[in-house]
């Protein structure tokens, strides 16, 4: 193989434009090694400018469409999936299953599968949300009444397939949501079917169901309220009276409301538990958003952690909650309850944030107005409802008018001979005019065409005295119409005061509301870890084997840790923490706690008294001086101190006592009173080893 060499002079170089090219060859200025012209780059300009995006100047075609239809999802996804229409109270999925049940409805329970497969004529998803939908409608009891397996609020679990549960509206729903003559329609998703804009509800839908949604920007929590006090509250509106309104939830519990400020902030609600006997507690009602699942899961949980001491959880739970929880030895029932309240489930705490659309807009409104906006929409559906039955009353009762004239006059009998429709017509007209004073109004065209509809057989066997008392009952009915619409207010509160007396029974309160301190968990901590310390491989904590500082302590507590070169720190409660061999001293922190303390440096030995005081966590402090050590750490105040002395010459006092009671109480930075400069063999609250009773010993005096 030949040798390529790099520094052959005769070896064409590749020319750069924008460079003066070398002497040499000239023929290797323009040919490369094959013999062939060089190919030179393309200029380029030294930067490329890029034009900076300005979120407010939408230019690009790619921007404009992305937030186009960004705009619309999100629209989409806030108007017509998560956030409820304040009109009627319901996300489009809810409305659409009523509207298609209401359709369907003859009074008989209709398999679910074919009401979902129904409301899809109007609902453009899956048949998996609407029938959770209308699980969820079933369970809250107003409008929808299930036959069938549809799961269990308490236990959490679900519902059958929807082949094998039925359904069909109350009575409530009937009468209070629909009416499809002062309903307005839109066409459904593909413009084959017509559906609600929004039912024209006569209840206050949005705080009777509760629901809640997470949609683009936004989302909405309502809290279910109970039905009858809601009523009370609507005749208070129109009475112009106060009135306040608490969240009642299925589950039921007791409340804690002080922080629920009209339909904003929080409620904290507690399951309700009974005492059974010494060691054993029942728990009866759960908070919402739990299950009895999910409850135990919890307690089980805050076991494992050593937050509560619990023995046994049993579930008898079938159509009413019931968990029973026992106590291990030692603990007290009320101890139990406090526990389970500080550090479970059995106390929740719900936010409430009521956003909803109105005029085709999210808002944020409360409690307060959103049931005047369903007391004005009321008034306003029954206004609409009376003038309706105004008109078909008026028009009944002209039609019977005529209907009398038509056979007592004998009317009929002039139309015998006329030979053509239009003459028919005249004769008609003609026999009319005398009685016109007698009519509601002037007759018209389609009343002869009915007139002229009506049968021999019902000629032959009117009953003038049946008609007239039909007449007069007609007549009363319109009179009562239109006095109600001009005392409107006073027919709103009858009317809602007759659902309050039929349906306030149904509905009692679940939930009830009640006062109750906040249980602080540091005090019903249960004494769960027992913590030590081991010398000889330096760990502390409560999963450490060890003999000395052994104490039992709660989740909640801290160490206090003091090392013999006199730097101290508090800490967390530990697993296992490897700290070293030099610790003297470790506890529970006590801030106001007085501590005894000797050490000794190269000038002398001191002997001091302080409490530690407050201190931040982890961070390292001091409480001698630096090149000193730690003879004597002791907690409290001994009553004596023995100090033995290393041996030195024409030393005659080898050992001495005292009484550090005679030392003021001082911070953890004070330098102390000082013993002696000699080198301290020993010191001790006992006597220590070599000390010898018999020897001279003095006793030192602080003054």
């Amino acid at each position: 193989m030949a040798h390529k060499d790099s520094n052959n002079p005769n070896q064409p170089e590749l020319p750069i434009e924008g460079i003066p090219a070398t002497s040499g060859n000239s023929k290797a200025k323009t040919k490369n090694g094959n013999g062939q012209p060089h190919v030179l780059a393309e200029s380029l300009p030294a930067t490329a400018t890029a034009k900076p995006f300005v979120p407010s100047r939408m230019e690009l075609p790619l921007h404009k469409r992305i937030n186009r239809n960004f705009l619309d999802y999100a629209s989409y996804v806030i108007r017509d999936r998560a956030i409820p229409n304040l009109a009627d109270g319901l996300k489009p999925v809810q409305r659409r299953i009523l509207y298609a049940l209401h359709q369907k409805d003859d009074g008989r329970f209709i398999k679910v599968a074919n009401v979902v497969g129904h409301a899809m004529q109007f609902h453009p998803h899956g048949d998996a949300s609407i029938g959770d939908a209308l699980v969820v409608l079933a369970n809250k009891r107003y409008l929808i009444e299930g036959q069938g397996n549809f799961g269990n609020v308490f236990t959490g679990d679900v519902a059958a397939a929807s082949r094998y549960i039925e359904c069909r509206l109350t009575e409530l729903a009937r009468t209070e949501v629909f009416n499809d003559e002062i309903t307005e329609f839109v066409p459904s998703y593909d413009g084959r079917n017509k559906e609600p804009v929004a039912l024209p509800c006569k209840l206050p839908l949005l705080l009777m169901l509760g629901t809640e949604g997470i949609a683009v920007g936004m989302s909405s929590r309502i809290l279910p309220h109970n039905f009858p006090e809601l009523l009370e509250a609507q005749i208070a509106i129109l009475k112009k009276q106060s009135f306040k309104c608490l969240p009642d939830f299925v589950t039921g519990g007791l409340m804690d409301a002080r922080e629920y400020k009209d339909g904003a902030g929080q409620v904290k609600v507690r399951a309700k538990i009974k005492v059974k006997d010494e060691s054993t507690v029942v728990i009866k009602e759960i908070p919402p958003t739990t299950t009895t699942d999910s409850l135990i899961a919890s307690i089980e949980d805050a076991s494992r952690k050593g937050k509560i001491k619990v023995r046994s959880i049993n579930d008898f739970t079938s159509e009413e909650v019931e968990i029973e929880v026992r106590a291990p030895a030692g603990v007290s029932a009320d101890q139990l309850v406090d526990a389970l309240y500080a550090f479970t489930n059995c106390e929740v705490v719900i936010a409430s944030r009521i956003v909803v659309i109105r005029n085709n807009r999210p808002v944020e409104m409360t409690v307060s107005e959103v049931l005047r906006e369903n007391t004005a929409q009321l008034t306003d559906i029954l206004k609409q409802e009376l003038t309706l039955k105004e008109a078909k009353l008026q028009s009944e009762l002209h039609y019977r008018t005529l209907e009398r004239i038509f056979i007592e006059e004998r009317i009929y009998k002039k139309i015998e001979q006329c030979k053509t429709n239009e003459a028919v017509i005249a004769a008609v007209y003609d026999g009319f005019k005398p009685f016109r004073k007698q009519m509601v109004r002037d007759l018209s065209d389609a009343d002869v065409e009915k007139l002229l509809q009506v049968r021999i057989r019902r000629i032959s066997l009117f009953d003038i005295n049946r008609h007239r008392e039909e007449m007069d009952r007609n007549t009363a009915e319109l009179d009562e119409t239109r006095k109600n619409l001009k005392n409107l207010t006073r027919y709103v509160i009858a009317h809602l005061e007759a659902l309050l007396a039929k349906y306030g029974p149904m509905y009692p309160r679940l939930t009830k509301s009640s006062r109750y301190d906040e249980v602080d968990a540091r005090e019903v901590a249960f004494k769960a870890f027992k913590v030590s310390y081991d010398r000889e491989s330096g760990y502390v904590g409560h999963k450490v084997t060890g003999e000395e500082f052994r104490m039992e302590c709660t989740k909640f507590d801290k160490l206090l840790l003091v090392f013999r070169d006199g730097h101290y720190q508090v800490i967390e409660l530990p697993e296992k923490l490897f700290v070293g061999p030099d610790v003297v001293f470790c506890s529970l922190p006590e801030r106001d706690r007085i501590f005894t303390l000797a050490y000794t440096n190269r000038e002398a030995t001191f002997l001091k008294r302080f409490s530690f005081g407050g201190s931040i966590l982890n961070k390292i402090y001091h409480c001698i001086p630096p090149k000193s050590r730690i003879l004597l750490f002791e907690p409290d105040t001994p009553e004596e101190i023995y100090i033995r002395y290393k041996p030195a010459p024409y030393q005659k006092i080898n050992q001495q006592t005292c009484v550090p009671s005679q030392v003021e109480v001082k911070g953890p930075k004070t330098r102390g009173r000082q013993i002696s400069i000699k080198d301290v063999a020993a010191i001790n609250s006992k006597p220590p080893r070599g000390w010898d009773p018999e020897a001279p010993t003095t006793k030192l005096q602080f003054v």
